[in-house]
């Protein structure tokens, strides 16, 4: 799996926002406010990648468990693509 190319990130005021790349696009699509594990998970996905991949960049920077970080994953990767946004 791997994002579309119909977002970039841009931090304003501390706040990282994926934001649409043409803002004169049809699709209206809200921005996607991404937290530090967002950010590092969005990076990840500007390439094809997979779950495992994905749970092994957070236990690389968190002291967190398999399962949490499973979790974590499952869950922002279920926001995407309920936000259509994840090329599969």
């Amino acid at each position: 799996m791997k994002l579309k190319n119909d977002f970039i990130i841009r931090e304003f005021n501390g706040t990282v926002y994926a934001v649409p790349a043409d803002p004169g696009t049809d699709k209206k699509s809200d921005p996607v406010i991404l937290n530090d594990t967002g950010r590092i998970l969005w990076q990840k996905l500007q390439s094809e990648t997979d779950m495992g991949a994905l749970v092994s960049s957070i236990l690389s920077v968190y002291d967190i468990s398999t399962s949490q970080a499973e979790a974590d994953v499952i869950k922002f990767v279920e926001e995407l693509r309920k936000a259509d946004l994840l090329a599969e």
